[in-house]
């Protein structure tokens, strides 16, 4: 039987919980791991420059009449899909990959092409080698996801023979244990760092929760019907630019306005990271293009300076 739509987003959790620490996944993750061959990672799922997805994302994104960053990101669909070096280290590139993540296209555009890309031939894949269970299959989507299925099963198959012969559970549970030893003493830092997968796939499957049912706490990230449905981490849908002022103040002012507001600073050239908190370092940032300008540095942005930095084509 197919899982359910809530055994396949608890799938998807567990995975996003590896890729970006959060249930829903990280829609505006952006990074640069040193010696990893996938170069600049992002989005929810973590794609990458060096495989090409990063690219074929970003072009169905473009391509969509509605998406509200597509004019600002197309002109970098070249160098993206040339693989330049400079995509893995430009700020204006990673600020304006982050912003997208606030659009609910780009959302659901991140999410269709990492169900295409991943999640559908890892559910083939699952079902031609015998494995049913939604933490089994889930198990099939990690190493889909993060690389080597393929390497591991033969290896898993040579030990201890295909899993429709030794029976899905015990299969699944060689192949972790195999996966795991390979990440371990795998030559590359970067992956010996990843083997905590397999630590939480083995705990899983001692405690037997082979039907993923909820709630589920994986990697200390709490997997539940609420957080399957919560409202993205770190993606902001208001407030819109120009409905207040931006000030210093305690708690932090965050949302759209205040990202876009960081965005128009860094493609202006000032050094600031676009996380939507408007913050110490954006007050000084906000000072610095005041100060440029020959205005008062108050690192306020009322609404005109919003209105001249935060405005999109």
């Amino acid at each position: 039987m197919p899982l359910s739509q809530t055994q396949k987003r608890t799938a998807e959790a567990i995975v996003n919980l590896f890729e970006t620490g959060r249930v829903r996944g990280d829609y505006g993750q952006v990074t640069l791991i040193a010696g990893d061959t996938g170069r600049l990672t992002y989005g929810r799922s973590q794609t990458t420059l060096g495989s090409g997805n990063l690219y074929r994302m970003l072009e169905r994104y473009c391509a969509n009449a509605g998406a509200r960053f597509g004019a600002r990101l197309s002109p970098w669909l070249p160098a993206v899909s040339a693989g330049e070096r400079a995509v893995d280290t430009d700020a204006r590139l990673h600020n304006l990959l982050r912003a997208a993540a606030d659009d609910p296209v780009m959302r659901d555009t991140q999410d269709a092409f990492f169900d295409e890309t991943y999640w559908q031939p890892a559910e083939r894949t699952a079902a031609r080698e015998g494995i049913a269970t939604p933490l089994g299959v889930a198990v099939v989507y990690d190493s889909f996801v993060h690389g080597s299925w393929k390497a591991m099963r033969d290896r898993t198959q040579a030990a201890r023979g295909p899993a429709a012969a030794v029976g899905e559970r015990d299969w699944i549970a060689a192949y972790v244990d195999i996966r795991r030893d390979w990440l371990a003493g795998h030559p590359r830092a970067d992956l010996r760092a990843t083997v905590y997968r397999m630590a939480a796939f083995r705990r899983l499957i001692d405690q037997g929760y082979w039907g993923l049912e909820l709630p589920l706490v994986v990697r200390d990230g709490e997997i539940s019907l609420a957080s399957l449905t919560a409202t993205p981490a770190g993606c902001y849908d208001g407030p819109q630019p120009g409905t207040r002022t931006l000030a210093m103040q305690s708690p932090l002012l965050r949302g759209l306005d205040v990202r876009l507001l960081q965005l128009g600073l860094s493609e202006r050239g000032i050094d600031i990271r676009a996380d939507g908190i408007y913050g110490q370092t954006s007050v000084r940032c906000v000072q610095a293009y005041q100060q440029g300008r020959g205005a008062p540095a108050t690192g306020v942005a009322d609404l005109a300076l919003i209105a001249e930095l935060a405005a999109l084509p």
